[in-house]
């Protein structure tokens, strides 16, 4: 079992940064490929950016691609995102989850357990 926490969302305009964080219960961290998700009012979830279980692998939504950065700290048991460059339409609640795959991967399917999610909002 793992229990995930998000924090780091708020409110930024346009073009500010935030470095969202997830921090996981539990030693089996480092077995799970971490993942971020995103979901706007309205809309389906869908993927952000993933992370290999020792951080070797790494795959970006093409809308974040070259803004965001994924990162993690086995140590700490935490994954982040850190993200630039921020858009209106990143306006989102984000949510983090982990996958008992060795790689990253954006298939919601994979992953097994889900935080309850972080609130962004970009104004424009």
């Amino acid at each position: 079992q793992v229990q995930l926490v998000e924090s780091g969302g708020g409110l930024v305009q346009t073009g500010g940064s935030l470095r969202l964080s997830c921090a996981a219960s539990g030693r089996t961290f480092s077995t799970y490929a971490m993942g971020w998700f995103r979901q706007a009012p309205g809309k389906e979830r869908e993927f952000v950016a993933s992370i290999g279980r020792n951080g070797g692998t790494i795959v970006y939504a093409d809308s974040v691609k070259g803004r965001f950065t994924i990162s993690r700290d086995n140590a700490k048991n935490t994954v982040y995102l850190q993200m630039n460059s921020l858009k209106p339409e990143d306006t989102a609640v984000y949510y983090c989850a982990a996958s008992p795959g060795v790689l990253a991967t954006k298939s919601s399917r994979n992953y097994d357990y889900w935080g309850q999610g972080t609130q962004v909002t970009v104004s424009s």
